[in-house]
């Protein structure tokens, strides 16, 4: 299977020899996908968005781009999902990924009064509670028509949904496993992990 991770970010100045979301995202599944044929796609840095006969399934990866900002590739990437809809391609949307797709597919994502939510968060998925890693500002805020939420949060009700299509998304990243998040709890609760 060919598998495109469509990278939505732009590295911070500076930052340009760390690990980029579309590696992180790649190292994250390989385990589970070891024989599928991933290719990252930077579409922030101007890489072209794919067309969705191009591979046989896609994650578009989080992004500090809100769904509202206007950027050059934002509409490209809006009929891209449509298209990818269309064609019944499996997609996964992490964080700005999750907002992008239901802000396309009919519902809607904004920005929230919370501010920036930025570390380990509880989220119950499928009735578990599970500790994961967010890094947002915005929310879906509306529903998609043909989704169904099946997790969230108590400041992000609508956090994980699962479309009656082959398409799944959620708010939080789950590139980020579980060593980091180890660090991380133990970082908040003052415990110093060496």
């Amino acid at each position: 299977m060919r598998i495109a991770i469509l990278d939505m970010t732009t590295p911070f100045p500076g930052m340009e020899d760390f690990a980029t979301a579309g590696i992180l995202i790649r190292d994250w599944l390989t385990p589970a996908l070891a024989d599928e044929d991933f290719t990252i796609i930077r579409v922030a840095l101007g890489e072209p968005v794919p067309a969705a006969a191009d591979f046989d399934a896609f994650v578009i990866s989080g992004s500090e781009k809100g769904v509202y900002d206007p950027v050059a590739w934002m509409e490209p990437m809006r009929a891209f999902l449509l298209e990818a809809k269309r064609a019944g391609k499996p997609l996964v949307g992490i964080c700005f990924g999750h907002q992008l797709m239901a802000d396309t597919f009919g519902g809607r994502a904004e920005k929230v009064p919370l501010g920036v939510i930025i570390g380990a968060r509880s989220f119950e998925i499928d009735g578990r509670e599970t500790d994961v890693h967010v890094w947002h500002q915005d929310q879906v805020v509306i529903v998609p028509p043909d989704a169904t939420v099946t997790g969230g949060a108590e400041y992000c009700p609508i956090g994980v949904l699962e479309y009656s299509y082959p398409a799944y998304s959620v708010q939080f990243h789950p590139e980020y496993g579980r060593d980091f998040l180890i660090h991380e709890i133990g970082v908040a609760k003052g415990i110093v992990l060496t």
